[in-house]
């Protein structure tokens, strides 16, 4: 039987966009690589907005491409609806921004990791760091395996200490059914007391044979379509499908106005201010009145 590596060049905690960029970067470097996750089959998990690139985003996403990184290329293997931004304005204010098929991505990213010999994939949640005399040497998981490393990069997203809020229900957790990262957030608390939380909001997802698409604006992609990688060709996109737009009216905004108690950004359980360019439905109701 083969015996289990425990001591790595650098562990990585978290296999999100962030985790899974910084295992295979340091992977392509040479270097032995751990990345720890507690769910091997959620690696590259698209948590909440199943879209890549925009405006606001997608000039990080072609960064991350010429540095050799997964997402621009992992992008283009699950883009099933590609349009480009501001297309009637300048080259410095177009964007390209991808729909992406969850699953797919996800696949797109495992199979992008499986690639490196010298990167392995342990399944465990973190549960401390090994501090001594001011330095760190590993990480012990909540199965109670410990892994030496003179580095640690910590990708762990939402799961520190994580609160999920659906209306007036709160729960603990990384993302809707995963547990969060409890211990982990405790010490780190001790190491530096400093410490703030972010929110990020994930709409609710529409059951597809509830929807009357006959009385909706449909948007299709564009042709040609753009493509995400400097590496990546037409021909790597999946089966395309269209958007569909529709509006809010008066009645709708009547119907939000009522529920703002049931809120949580209303009600007081979350404290803070949202993001401006990405705010919930009831936070455009409120914020924005004079539109529709």
């Amino acid at each position: 039987m083969k015996k289990k590596k425990l001591s790595f060049d650098a562990i990585v905690v978290g296999g999100g966009h962030a985790g899974t960029e910084a295992a295979a970067v340091l992977a392509r470097m040479g270097h032995e690589v751990l990345l720890l996750t507690h769910a091997k089959k959620t690696i590259g998990q698209m948590s909440c907005n199943p879209a890549i690139g925009g405006v606001g985003k997608g000039h990080l996403a072609k960064e991350i491409d010429a540095m050799g990184g997964l997402m621009a290329r992992a992008a283009d293997k699950a883009a099933i609806h590609l349009k480009t931004l501001n297309s009637s304005k300048g080259k410095a204010v177009q964007a390209t921004r991808a729909q992406a098929d969850r699953a797919l991505y996800r696949g797109a990213i495992q199979k992008e990791l499986s690639l490196h010999s010298n990167l392995s994939i342990f399944e465990g949640a973190a549960s401390a760091l090994i501090i001594k005399g001011g330095k760190l040497h590993g990480v012990t998981t909540e199965c109670k395996t410990t892994f030496t490393t003179k580095q640690l990069v910590l990708t762990v997203g939402t799961f520190l200490n994580g609160k999920i809020h659906m209306g007036k229900e709160q729960t603990s957790g990384g993302r809707k059914g995963d547990a969060p990262s409890i211990i982990l957030a405790q010490q780190l608390h001790e190491i530096a007391p400093r410490t703030g939380r972010l929110k990020t909001g994930t709409p609710p997802r529409i059951l597809k044979k509830s929807i009357n698409f006959s009385s909706l604006e449909e948007q299709k992609g564009d042709s040609p379509r753009p493509v995400f990688s400097y590496l990546s060709k037409r021909e790597d996109h999946p089966k395309q499908v269209s958007c569909f737009i529709t509006y809010t009216n008066n009645d709708t905004h009547e119907v939000i106005r009522a529920s703002l108690r049931d809120s949580p950004l209303y009600s007081g359980s979350i404290k803070g201010v949202g993001p401006r360019y990405c705010p919930s439905i009831e936070d455009k109701v409120v914020r924005f009145a004079d539109k529709s």
